[in-house]
């Protein structure tokens, strides 16, 4: 049974999904948020959208959770509710993390 185990593990780990924490850089860039929020996180396409650089990673979790969920809901959340069924809890935070990395 052990030696299954460890086979199972090894496979999955080969297949570079099961263990590999997600990428926030390549996040940012697939789920459509270099639209928005310009490829740098500095230069958003219009000016009331928020500069994401920089941001506290716990901050800016919680706002993309409470925009997916619907607790934050106004005028500047309609586009991000629109793309944020697409992002799971756990490409929010590596995308939280990504952004807090970035020089503001």
């Amino acid at each position: 049974m052990k030696l299954v185990l460890t086979i199972a593990a090894a496979g999955l780990m080969l297949s570079g999904q099961a263990f590999a924490a997600a990428d926030g850089a390549k996040l940012y860039m697939e789920k459509t948020c270099v639209a928005c929020h310009g490829k740098d996180a500095k230069k958003p396409l219009m000016a009331t959208y928020p500069k994401l650089a920089g941001q506290n990673a716990g901050y800016a979790e919680q706002q993309m959770k409470d925009i997916k969920s619907g607790a934050r809901n106004n005028g500047q959340t309609a586009a991000m509710k629109g793309v944020m069924h697409l992002v799971s809890d756990e490409e929010i935070k590596a995308l939280a993390d990504y952004l807090s990395k970035l020089k503001p």
